[in-house]
């Protein structure tokens, strides 16, 4: 699922942004709606609320905390921004940098993809002013859906109509869920920690909350693959995939893996799997008799390295993305993880870093390969986990190189 930023500017054409709303829900999106001061004189924002079930942005400098930051805040966490309709004064806002409200100062401060769909009179959008703008945002890779044409609300015949609704979400879909070497693969993806129960209350765990793994299963959907997700214990809500197996322990993550890795064509093992699990399980509380608890504990299977054996050994199998988390020399653990489990590509991240890995929606990851380590910059997860399938994207097309 994705997050799409809907910008509803002043024009009568803003009638139809609702129903761009809907359908852009309807291809499983989740919306936000920025509407301009004009736009709250043609659709209230309440319209739009009721549908999205968000708060809609209306005002840069509206009272509350961290206000005066939130356009960055969405920036760094929308797929898409949509303006529609787009009028030829946000044009000219988009065009010129002219960051004077919320809607133009969030374009700027996105890396998004930018979708407009303009609207306006027929001589508007004629004109050499307008034409120009457009020709510089269309040069940046902004992206337009033409108006349509026909009768406008000024009463002119001509093209400056916006375009239907259904069309616009069309674009936006193509934006959101590009044809590419993922689509129709089988990708089976794993998330979040494992718990090692050694009682019936109490059990050994991490602080993954499967943000990464679940960011990884919505883009790999989003980009057409068949996902299964195989998710451990975690809070968060389950993208759209085609299946979510839910597990608890190692053993049952193991067991979810074996029954299925042989039908996958991608597995990314970024699950937080524990490396060790109670010998024994008491069938009661443990009680507090002793100052001090000892634990036995037994390594688990490293399902990651299973597979990379038996891929070895088969000389064929799903391409293997692993993760390494690590808090010292990062880089050089990961490299000796890759070899030693014979994978394709380990993502490997700083996690004694407060900023990034475990429990936090941004993160910094170094990515190792045959050619090479490739490390990114701190971004939201949603965009680690697309720097992450571009890269098996390309193993896809290319061909496999451990």
């Amino acid at each position: 699922m994705s997050l799409v930023a809907l910008g509803v500017t002043g024009g009568i054409g803003a009638y139809k942004a609702v129903e761009v709303a809907r359908g852009l829900q309807k291809r499983g999106h989740d919306v936000v709606a920025v509407m301009t001061q004009t736009a709250a004189k043609f659709v209230g924002p309440v319209t739009f609320e009721a549908i999205t079930r968000r708060r809609v942005i209306t005002d840069q400098f509206e009272a509350g905390v961290n206000a005066d930051i939130e356009h960055i805040a969405l920036a760094s966490t929308i797929d898409l921004l949509l303006v529609a309709p787009a009028t030829a004064n946000i044009i000219g806002k988009f065009a010129n940098g002219i960051a004077d409200d919320f809607l133009s100062t969030l374009y700027t401060a996105t890396r998004a993809p930018v979708l407009l769909a303009p609207a306006m009179n027929t001589n508007m959008f004629a004109h050499d002013a307008v034409v120009k703008n457009l020709d510089t945002l269309a040069s940046r890779g902004v992206r337009f859906v033409e108006p349509g044409e026909g009768y406008l609300a000024c009463g002119w015949i001509g093209k400056g109509r916006l375009a239907e609704p259904d069309e616009i979400v069309a674009a936006a879909e193509a934006i959101l869920r590009p044809a590419g070497p993922l689509r129709g693969k089988r990708m089976l993806i794993t998330a979040g920690p494992t718990h090692e129960d050694f009682d019936p209350v109490r059990y050994v765990g991490n602080r993954s909350s499967g943000r990464m793994g679940y960011a990884i299963a919505a883009e790999a959907a989003r980009r057409g693959a068949h996902v299964t997700l195989v998710s451990g214990p975690t809070g968060i809500e389950a993208p759209p995939v085609a299946e979510v197996v839910k597990t608890r322990s190692a053993a049952d993550m193991l067991e979810a893996v074996r029954a299925r890795a042989a039908d996958a064509d991608v597995v990314v093992m970024a699950a937080a799997v524990a490396d060790y699990t109670p010998v024994e399980r008491a069938a009661q509380k443990v009680t507090k008799d002793s100052d001090t608890l000892t634990l036995t504990l037994k390594r688990t299977t490293d399902i990651l390295k299973e597979l990379g054996q038996q891929r070895l050994k088969s000389g064929g199998g799903p391409i293997l993305v692993g993760f390494a988390a690590e808090t010292e020399d990062v880089v050089n653990r990961a490299r000796a993880k890759r070899e030693a489990k014979h994978v394709d590509l380990i993502v490997a991240n700083d996690v004694s870093r407060a900023d990034a890995g475990f429990d936090v929606d941004t993160n910094a990851v170094t990515i190792v390969g045959a050619g090479g380590a490739e490390t990114l910059p701190l971004q939201s997860k949603s965009r680690v986990a697309m720097a992450i399938l571009d890269r098996v994207e390309h193993l896809v097309g290319v061909g496999r190189a451990v």
